[in-house]
C-alpha cells in the first residue's frame, strides 16, 4: 500500500500549484495539500500541521513549503516516510534578506501586495519561454486569493526560520532534491549542497524550469515524484 502523500505549497500558493501532480498521482495515491498560511513562525506552522496530518506520510514541499517540510521532519522524523524538497533553502534567513522583506510587508499592508508579487518576486524566478505568462497569471491569482494578511504572516515566518542543516544530515529516509535550472531564488548550487547533506539523496535538476517546476515542467516533476514514491520505504 502506497503511503499518503502530503504536498506543501510555496509562499502565496495554494493547491493549484500542484494541480498537474494531483491529477496524475491521485489515481493511486491519497494526496493531501496542506496550507501553510497559519502562524508567524515556521515552528508554529509545522506544529499545527502535525496535529491534523496522517500518522505516517510521504512529504513533499516547494520553496516555503520545503522549509516547513524540513521542520516537520525535525519534529516528527518517525512520521515522515520519505521527503521531497523542491526549490527550497535549508539555511536561516540572512540579515540582508530579512531586512529586504520589511518594505514588502509595508507595501502589502498598504494594499500593494500584488505589486510586490509582480515586480519583486515571481518574474525573476521562472524559466524563459512561452508558458511563463500563464504560470505568472496563476501565481497572481493564488496570491490574490490568499491575501495580504497571509503574505505578512509568511514573510515573518521566513524572516525567523531556523537552520535545518542538522535535520538533513540526520535524514535516513528516501529523499528527492528537485529544482529548476533557472531558479534565481534557490539556485542549483543550494540544492547540490542539500543533496550532499542527506545520505543517499537523489538530485534532479529540470533544465527548462525556474522556481516552480510543478507548473513549468509538470510531466517531468510528476515523474520524479513517482520514482521517489516507488523507492522502498525504510522501516524503522
Amino acid at each position: 500500500m502506497v503511503e499518503p502523500l502530503v504536498l506543501l505549497p510555496g509562499m502565496m500558493c495554494d493547491a493549484r500549484l500542484f494541480g498537474p501532480q494531483i491529477a496524475e498521482l491521485s489515481a493511486d495515491t491519497a494526496v493531501t495539500v496542506a496550507p501553510i498560511t497559519q502562524g508567524e513562525r515556521i515552528e508554529e506552522i509545522a506544529s499545527g500541521l502535525l496535529d491534523v496530518l496522517p500518522q505516517r506520510f510521504a512529504l513533499a514541499g516547494l520553496s516555503m513549503g520545503g522549509i516547513v517540510a524540513m521542520e516537520i521532519l525535525r519534529r516528527a522524523p518517525d512520521r515522515v516516510t520519505r521527503i521531497a524538497l523542491m526549490d527550497t533553502n535549508p539555511l536561516a534567513e540572512t540579515p540582508q534578506n530579512a531586512a529586504a522583506r520589511e518594505p514588502q510587508i509595508v507595501a502589502a499592508r498598504a494594499g500593494r501586495m500584488l505589486d510586490v508579487m509582480r515586480d519583486e518576486m515571481k518574474p525573476n524566478y521562472l524559466a524563459p519561454g512561452d508558458g511563463q505568462k500563464a504560470v505568472l497569471d496563476l501565481v497572481m491569482n493564488m496570491a490574490d486569493a490568499l491575501g495580504s494578511d497571509v503574505f505578512v504572516r509568511q514573510s515573518r515566518a521566513l524572516q525567523r526560520r531556523p537552520d535545518q542543516q542538522t535535520t538533513l544530515r540526520k535524514c535516513k529516509i528516501p529523499a528527492l532534491i528537485l529544482c529548476g535550472a533557472h531558479d534565481a531564488l534557490c539556485p542549483v548550487k543550494r540544492h547540490e549542497f542539500m543533496a550532499e547533506l542527506i545520505p543517499n539523496a537523489k538530485l534532479k535538476v529540470l533544465d527548462n524550469s525556474g522556481h516552480l517546476p510543478p507548473l513549468e515542467q509538470p510531466a517531468e516533476t510528476t515523474q520524479a515524484l513517482r520514482e521517489w514514491m516507488a523507492q522502498p520505504m525504510i522501516l524503522s
